[in-house]
């Protein structure tokens, strides 16, 4: 089959998506678009080059060998028309993650920048953990994210950049029938002999189930057993309602259906956020994105640290050395 005259960049860019993720599920999530678009332009972009680059089972997706072999041209070719439409003024947008829907404080960062950026297109990405976005921002598939900046590996952070943000409120997400469900605030204390889920066994977040061992650790708080990966809202609300365990959040963390969020007291547990991004990033909205964290911390108070609240000694370091 001779090769085609052209192709068109979104077949490229739904086929580079499908390959970094391996999940046609998640990469419709991340290009906005329904999983049977992506699907037939998938499958279109294989008639045009007249190969397959997928092998699809109900278990798994995995690239064939000529899809191995179109991914670094692919990934040239959608580069060099980013760079294209930047030197004619017309940039790429700026995806930033915002880790899952609901969260507030990366999204009103976001929405500040784009007020004070009104010409850049800045997009919303959603990759559950700081250690998952962190992988994707030294690949240059995204460009910033919001995170525990201390609970990444070294390794991670040499190659990255943080600003403070905030210093959320924990708390806990509990069954409307719990114990605790009726107390406005819930001391640490109340969790002693309770199992706690915190993210334990997901690859994307060990530096939340991280953190969570160190606030329960003496307090006779038991870390949940991993449970399995729920994708989307829905699902992680079925999965948690299934095993009946409270769950550690923080205080913005949305309503589920059938509990009640309460934020952790005696002493107030806090999670510390920065805005992280890829040294050497360039992008024209990116210094909006910085001056909105911080006009937004500073309004909202988010980087005072109440008197005995508790925190992490490695993270008070990182938080106090910022780029």
């Amino acid at each position: 089959m001779p090769a085609p005259a052209h192709l068109e960049p979104r077949l490229l860019r739904a086929f580079v998506t499908v390959a970094e993720d391996l999940h046609f599920t998640r990469a419709a999530a991340r290009l906005y678009v329904a999983q049977q678009v992506l699907s037939r332009d998938v499958r279109r972009l294989e008639r045009e080059l007249g190969a397959e680059l997928f092998v699809r089972t109900t278990r798994q997706v995995t690239l064939t060998a000529d899809g191995e072999r179109l991914l670094p041209y692919a990934r040239r070719v959608l580069q060099a028309q980013d760079d294209l439409l930047a030197a004619f003024g017309q940039s790429r947008p700026l995806l930033v993650d915002l880790n899952s829907p609901g969260l507030a404080t990366g999204r009103l960062v976001l929405e500040r920048a784009r007020a004070l950026a009104p010409g850049e297109e800045l997009m919303a990405r959603y990759e559950s953990g700081l250690t998952h976005a962190a992988a994707e921002l030294l690949a240059g598939r995204l460009d910033a994210s919001f995170g525990r900046f201390a609970g990444l590996a070294p390794a991670l952070r040499a190659g990255l950049g943080h600003q403070p943000v905030r210093y959320e409120p924990l708390a806990v997400v509990l069954p409307e029938d719990h114990r605790s469900a009726r107390l406005p605030e819930v001391p640490l204390a109340a969790l002693a002999g309770e199992t706690v889920y915190a993210g334990a066994g997901n690859p994307r977040t060990p530096e939340w189930t991280d953190l969570a061992h160190r606030l329960f650790e003496g307090r006779g708080i038991e870390m949940a057993a991993p449970a399995p990966l729920a994708v989307g809202e829905e699902e992680f609300q079925r999965i948690m309602g299934k095993t009946g365990n409270p769950i550690l959040a923080v205080v913005s963390f949305p309503a589920m259906a059938s509990t009640v969020v309460r934020p952790l007291v005696d002493p107030v547990p806090l999670s510390p956020v920065s805005l992280v991004w890829r040294k050497g990033l360039a992008h024209p909205a990116f210094d909006a994105l910085r001056r909105a964290a911080a006009q937004v911390a500073a309004e909202e108070g988010w980087l005072h640290r109440p008197a005995g609240a508790w925190l992490p000694d490695a993270d008070a370091a990182v938080m106090s050395v910022h780029n």
